[in-house]
C-alpha cells in the first residue's frame, strides 16, 4: 500500500513544517533579549546554532 502524501513532491503528510522547534526557540530567546524583529529573523535562520550559543554564553 502506498503512503498518503499531501503534495505533488511526495512529502509524507506529517513531515513538512513551516517552522521547526529550534527556530521557534531561537526566535523566542532572541525576542526576549533584543526586542528586534530583524534579530529574531536572523537568529531563527540559524536556529539551533544560536540556541547552543545562548546556552554556552549565559
Amino acid at each position: 500500500m502506498k503512503e498518503r502524501t499531501e503534495n505533488r513532491f511526495n512529502v509524507p503528510a506529517g513531515s513538512k513544517s513551516a517552522i521547526t522547534f529550534g527556530s521557534a526557540l531561537a526566535i523566542t530567546i532572541s525576542w526576549s533579549i533584543h526586542k528586534s524583529v530583524l534579530w529574531a529573523i536572523i537568529h531563527g535562520f540559524f536556529s539551533w546554532f544560536y540556541v547552543i550559543y545562548y546556552v554556552l554564553t549565559r
